[in-house]
Parts: structure tokens; C-alpha cells; sequence
């Protein structure tokens, strides 16, 4: 009994000293996040990034493990196309061939665009490593192609890992190194548009970890706005906002902005029909994005689809702060990714809307000379046939007597404004419409060359003030020589609002040059307002420089997605054929307007 005992013993103490490796630990559950990301505390002061949500991190920093192909469960698209019938199939060309090792299968969707492959992993992972081969004569395909890495199973969290900028090369892989902090579990690669996928090998790399949001991934330069529709629902309706997760990645991929439950819908009158769609933004809580001065719930995303050179607004927005408008709306390039495709270069801006940070006023009215509108709820016709639209007070809060009386106030301007005693400056139009507006948002359409100028004119009433101020300036597009109906503007030997389809009514051109022309008073303060602008503008074609050099990289994957340089596209009145052509045509016309307008106003 006692050698039994001894024994015994000695089997006990051994087992106790082993290493804990050889007890098999229960595996660990990946971290089940939310469907939708938690919201970020934002900051009271506007203009400073947001903090975005953490991840649960370990106590201690998590090292890095070793770098393997990883492997998992295939998922993706599962419709694919079998090339010999035309028709559907699931047993041909299916998404499992990209992990087939052989370069002669490929997985080839179904679906023409918003397809995709990828491994669910099981577990988190940092991706460190992609791999990728293009189907056999069809090297393109893979160009603009995204790869995405989520930890939701529908995406609906998914951010980027990289873009592929150029073809591949068939029957060779070609790596991409991710610099991509955050551990994924699932990851794919989304085919570019109208390319059914056609992707003949897909590889991944990366070590086991749930990694952190220290390093995250922009496109370009440029800041990367991802927004990730509920169910992947393509945006439809300029109505009905999409419900969305959307993220901003900036300051190269060391920030991040992230909200859930954010609105997205279309946006704009002719810009909603090009194949480039506008948006407009709706958050949840109010956010002070990429460092604008506002903190609100609506912005915009601007399409530029028909100016390419991706900044005419950008410019006309600077002119309008040279010039000295009393608001300018905030304005800053990005890249954006829908549902896991490339969409292009866009401008984030603010919403033109009543507020502290925007149009100065509040508890006032804000209205728009509109040529569109009568696709607006509150609008009304001036006794003259000036056509208005009321932005502020909200359709859903204005009451009929506010819209009465904001109706009535326009239509004593116009009456002012075109009787016989319009001069006098206490009984005149002055009595209702602040001149110095009228006249700086004037300089910067007709500087600018935008016809759309008095298409398009927003007016804003302070509570406590008695007149009418002009501004913002919105909508230059087809400003800066970009108009086959007024091109070449500087051979007009008038201004630009006095040519044919440049107003939307005879009343609006017959309301300016009472103004401009017809006012002797309201004459000389133009050219006492220019006078002091046009210095300034002088050295606007720096300022055209140091845009394009931001746009460049932007601008190139822009008109790969986009390819229309050598298309004529809305109002194009030349084919220049090239970005660089595209900017200098910019630049000759500034360079030509600065003389051209100063003999205009003094004339």
C-alpha cells in the first residue's frame, strides 16, 4: 500500500508540473459586435475630429503573431455565370475556384457589379497581405476592385484594406501590403463595376488578434468616406433616406468618424440624373466632420460628374471668401466607397440651412430664386414671375402665415425695386434688399462664369432684421468656361446674366439690372467692391495649383471609374482630353476674366 501510495504521488506531481499548453483551452469566442457601430462621443468644439469607438483591447499590448495564408470558410456571391449558356448557374465559375490554387478556373458573378468572394476566418485576424490573379484575358477586370474587412457576417461594418489601382497580370499573383490595424473576421474582395468579378486566385495573410484602430486605410490623400446601406440597398430615391453606417477615415488613416443609423438619399435637380449621383447626408446626432466649422446632422456630397477638373466648386467657394461674403459653406474633397464600390471623388459640403454655423438666420426665413421650383414643397410665383422656393421654416414647421408673410415681404421688394422711386435710399428697394450682398454674390457669378447664377440665388431674412441679404453662392459647376451656352465668356462684351438661358425669367434679368446698371449708387459701390476684391483674385491660379495637386492622385482613380475625359458630358463646351488640359482651361479663363471684368464694371 505505501509503494502504491508513493507512486501515486509521484503521477500527481508530474501532471502538475506540465506546461499548461498541453491542456487544450477552450476556444475563444470572437468579440460579438453590435449590428450597428456605437456612436462616438463628439467634441463641443467644432472642427475637431471625433473619437471613434475602441474595440475591448487586452490589458497588455497584443503582439503580433505569425504571419500565415489564412484559410476559412469561402463566402461570397453564390449566383455565377456559366459563359457556354449565358444563364445562372451555381456549379460553374463558382466563388470557390478563387481558392482552388489553379489559375486556369475563376469565379465569374452572375451579376455584372456589387459582387464578391471572400473567408469568413473564424476568428478575428490583422490582415498584413493580399494576393490576387485576374482571370485569363480578362487582366482589367480586377482594376478599381476594393478588398474589405468587417466583423459583422453582412458587412455592414466593412472597412477598406486597399483599392487596386492597376490591371493584374494573368497566371501570377500580385501582392498588396495592408497597412490595417483593426482585426477582422471576415474579409472579400468586391469586383469593380459592371465586371462580374472574373478573379482567378484570391490570397490572405495575416496573423490571429483582434489588432486596433491605430492605423486604418485611405484610398488617396484624400479623406475616405465609407457608407454601408442596410442590406446593401442600392440608393434610389431622392426621399426616402437609406438607413446606413457611415465612416470618415482622415489624417491617413489615424482618425476615424463613425456612426450608425445615418441617412442617406439622393440629392440635386440635374446632377440626380447622372450616372455620378449626389447625396445628401443625414446623421443621427449632430458632427462637426473633417474639421467643419458646423456641427450638424445634414451634409452633402457633391458629384461633380460634368466638371473635370473636380473643383470649380471648390474654387467658386474661395472666390466667395476673397470677396468677403458674409458666409461661405464649408467644402473639402474626399473619396467615397458605397457598399463596398468605388464611387469617386466628391466634395463633402455643408447643407445650405439655417443655422449658427451656416446661414445666419435664425428664427428668420430663407428662400431661393429657383428655376426648379415647382418640384418643391413651399414655393410661390412673384407678381412678376420670379420664381421662388422657401427653404426655412421647414415645410413640416412653416405655418400659412409665415408663408404669407414671407411671400408678401418678396413681393414689396420687387415692387420697390421697380417702381419709379427704387433709388431712393430710404424708400427704395434698400428698404427690403441689402445692396453690399446683392452686389459681392453678383462679383462672384459673374467672375466665376457661372450661368446658373440667378437659375439658382439664395436670399436669407434675419428675425430682427428688416431686409433681404443674397448668399451663399451654391451651384458653380458650369462655372469657370465649363458652358457651351455662354462659351467663350470673355468675348461676351456684356455680362453673363444678360445672355439668353442664364435666368430662369425675364423678371430676375430685369431685377439685376436695375441694380447693377439702372442704380447709380449701387454702380459705384460695385466698383468700389471690386476694386478691393480684385487684388486678391490675382493670385487665384496659385490656388488652382495647389488644388490639383491634392485632386491628382484622387482624380485618377476618379476617371478610371468615371472614364469620360474625351466625352462631352452636360454643358462641356470643349474636349480637352486630358486633367492637366481640363486645369488649364481654368486657368486661362481666370487669368482672362480679371481683365475682362474689370472692364465691365467700369465701363
Amino acid at each position: 500500500m505505501k509503494r502504491l501510495c508513493l507512486i501515486l504521488s509521484a503521477v500527481l506531481l508530474l501532471w502538475c508540473c506540465q506546461p499548461e499548453s498541453i491542456i487544450p483551452p477552450k476556444p475563444e469566442e470572437p468579440a460579438k459586435e453590435d449590428q450597428k457601430p456605437a456612436q462616438p462621443d463628439t467634441p463641443d468644439t467644432p472642427g475637431q475630429p471625433s473619437t471613434p469607438d475602441q474595440p475591448d483591447q487586452p490589458d497588455e499590448p497584443e503582439v503580433p503573431g505569425e504571419v500565415v495564408k489564412l484559410s476559412g470558410t469561402v463566402i461570397g456571391t453564390a449566383i455565377s455565370v456559366n459563359y457556354d449558356t449565358g444563364g445562372s448557374s451555381s456549379s460553374v465559375n463558382t466563388r470557390e475556384c478563387v481558392f482552388d490554387g489553379n489559375y486556369d478556373t475563376f469565379f465569374a458573378s452572375y451579376d455584372r457589379s456589387r459582387t464578391w468572394v471572400g473567408l469568413d476566418l473564424g476568428t478575428t485576424h490583422v490582415i498584413t497581405k493580399v494576393g490576387y490573379s485576374p482571370r485569363i484575358s480578362q487582366e482589367g477586370r480586377v482594376e478599381l476592385a476594393l478588398i474589405e474587412g468587417a466583423n459583422e457576417p453582412d458587412f455592414s461594418d466593412a472597412l477598406p484594406l486597399a483599392i487596386i489601382k492597376q490591371k493584374g497580370t494573368a497566371r501570377q499573383m500580385s501582392y498588396i501590403d495592408i497597412n490595417f490595424s483593426r482585426g477582422v473576421r471576415y474579409v472579400r474582395y468586391v469586383g469593380p463595376n459592371n465586371a462580374r468579378c472574373n478573379l482567378a486566385e484570391l490570397e490572405f495573410y495575416g496573423w490571429e488578434g483582434h489588432g486596433n484602430d491605430t492605423q486604418l486605410y485611405q484610398l488617396t490623400n484624400l479623406p475616405t468616406i465609407v457608407i454601408n446601406t442596410a442590406g446593401a440597398r442600392d440608393i434610389t430615391s431622392k426621399q426616402v433616406y437609406v438607413s446606413s453606417n457611415l465612416y470618415i477615415v482622415s489624417d491617413g488613416g489615424k482618425t476615424l468618424l463613425s456612426t450608425a443609423e445615418t441617412g442617406v438619399r439622393g440629392r440635386g435637380n440635374a446632377s440626380w440624373d447622372f450616372p455620378k449621383k449626389p447625396y445628401k447626408i443625414k446623421f443621427a446626432d449632430k458632427q462637426s466632420p473633417l474639421g467643419a466649422p458646423a456641427k450638424d446632422r445634414t451634409w452633402t456630397l457633391i458629384n461633380n460628374y460634368g466638371d473635370k477638373t473636380l473643383m470649380r466648386n471648390i474654387l467658386a467657394f474661395e472666390v466667395s471668401r476673397r470677396v468677403g461674403m458674409a458666409y461661405t459653406p464649408f467644402c473639402t474633397p474626399v473619396d467615397v466607397i458605397l457598399n463596398g464600390e468605388y464611387e469617386g471623388c466628391y466634395q463633402l459640403c455643408d447643407q445650405v440651412e439655417v443655422d449658427g454655423q451656416r446661414v445666419p438666420a435664425k428664427g428668420g426665413y430663407l428662400i431661393e430664386i429657383d428655376a426648379y421650383n415647382y418640384t418643391e414643397d413651399v414655393n410661390f410665383n412673384s407678381p412678376r414671375g420670379m420664381p421662388v422656393t422657401v427653404h426655412y421654416p421647414d415645410a413640416d414647421k412653416i405655418t400659412s402665415a409665415q408663408r404669407t408673410f414671407i411671400q408678401n415681404y418678396f413681393g414689396q421688394m420687387e415692387s420697390a425695386l421697380f417702381g419709379s422711386n427704387f433709388k431712393d435710399a430710404v424708400n427704395g428697394y434698400r428698404k427690403y434688399l441689402d445692396v453690399d450682398s446683392f452686389l459681392k454674390n453678383f462679383i462672384v457669378g459673374e467672375f466665376c462664369g457661372n450661368t446658373d447664377t440667378y437659375w439658382s440665388t439664395y436670399m436669407y431674412k434675419d428675425a430682427g432684421s428688416g431686409v433681404l441679404f443674397t448668399g451663399p453662392c451654391w451651384d458653380y459647376d458650369l462655372a469657370f468656361e465649363n458652358d457651351g451656352r455662354t462659351y467663350p465668356i470673355n468675348n461676351i462684351n456684356d455680362y453673363i446674366y444678360c445672355t439668353k438661358g442664364s435666368v430662369p425669367s425675364d423678371a430676375v434679368r430685369n431685377m439685376v439690372t436695375r441694380i447693377v446698371k439702372e442704380d447709380s449708387a449701387a454702380r459705384q459701390r460695385l466698383k468700389t467692391l471690386w476694386s478691393q476684391s480684385k487684388g486678391s483674385l490675382s493670385s487665384l491660379n496659385d490656388y488652382v495649383d495647389k488644388t490639383a495637386a491634392l485632386l491628382e492622385e484622387s482624380q485618377q482613380l476618379n476617371f478610371k471609374r468615371w472614364p469620360i475625359m474625351n466625352e462631352w458630358v452636360h454643358q462641356n463646351p470643349r474636349i480637352e482630353g486630358s486633367y492637366s488640359g481640363e486645369v488649364k482651361r481654368v486657368k486661362d479663363y481666370i487669368t482672362n476674366r480679371l481683365t475682362k471684368f474689370d472692364q465691365l464694371v467700369n465701363k
